[in-house]
């Protein structure tokens, strides 16, 4: 199933879509109006959460794609995103290219160990359709598409879509300058939908376009069978000897990087759209 949180007056709205339509969840069982709710009524029922949505399905409103486009929020609302870097060949070329110290990339592309770094909290993630930001003090910025992990007590129950947007110039200029070029205001967006029965994560097309007024400036596509580690293995290194919150989001690894010769400016449209996922789409402002 996929799910959705819509923008409500009072608060949210969990939506479970299907081949055959969307459903309200909330309008059945108020108690259920985020997807982490969901979560915890599966954990207290020993329940699968697709298993106790569909108990619910012929009794809910339906709701229409149009109101799905329109009013999607962040579906998981994590307490923390974290994200994997250097788990693609591009993205291991492109951070040796904008680093005045490449060799160290490549040390972690060939490692044992993968590189995980704390990426988000909630007050800086945005949705669907919310403007991600760039920094006013950097004058090198990219996004960076990501099939994303959400877990729930440790545990993968399900993938979306994330944008690891990032300073290439502040990075470059410091390895250790990452947690500024990667964590600030509006720098991670995540939707639009929680899909809890992808059946090979890696093996799914992914594609990136941005648009400045009007024109496609970008456009690339890969597959997430190109990422040197699996999901298992990202998730194995997160969670060891860390205390993992309730609702959290592993992004997997830049799978796309524009020429070195581009940078985001105000008011760019960045969309991204992952197979079986969806579409994730933000406009550009500078914070």
């Amino acid at each position: 199933m996929r799910y959705y949180q819509l923008r409500d007056s009072n608060s949210q709205r969990l939506v479970a879509a299907t081949d055959d339509g969307a459903y309200d969840l909330t309008s059945v069982k108020p108690q259920l109006r985020t997807f982490r709710d969901l979560l915890k009524a599966a954990s207290i029922a020993d329940s699968e959460p697709d298993q106790l949505s569909a108990r619910h399905l012929d009794a809910a409103e339906t709701v229409s794609e149009q109101q799905l486009e329109t009013d999607a929020t962040d579906p998981v609302s994590a307490d923390e995103v974290w994200a994997a870097g250097v788990t693609y060949q591009i993205s291991e070329e492109a951070r040796k290219e904008e680093s005045d110290t490449p060799e160290m990339y490549l040390y972690v592309h060939d490692a044992e160990r993968p590189e995980i770094f704390f990426k988000s909290t909630p007050n800086r993630t945005v949705g669907p359709d919310e403007a991600v930001g760039i920094r006013a003090d950097s004058d090198w910025d990219v996004p960076e598409p990501e099939l994303a992990i959400v877990l729930y007590e440790g545990e993968i129950v399900g993938y979306t879509i994330g944008n690891d947007m990032s300073s290439r110039s502040i990075e470059g200029e410091n390895p250790l300058y990452l947690p500024q070029a990667k964590v600030y205001d509006r720098c991670c967006a995540v939707g639009p939908a929680v899909v809890t029965d992808i059946e090979d994560p890696h093996s799914l097309a992914l594609s990136m376009s941005i648009h400045r007024n009007g024109d496609r400036v970008y456009r690339g596509e890969t597959n997430t069978s190109e990422m040197k580690r699996t999901c298992e293995e990202l998730v194995s290194y997160y969670t060891a000897h860390n205390a993992v919150p309730e609702l959290s989001v592993l992004l997997t690894g830049t799978s796309l990087v524009p020429d070195d010769d581009f940078t985001l400016q105000e008011g760019d449209q960045v969309t991204i759209d992952i197979e079986s996922i969806g579409t994730l789409k933000n406009p550009v402002t500078v914070v």
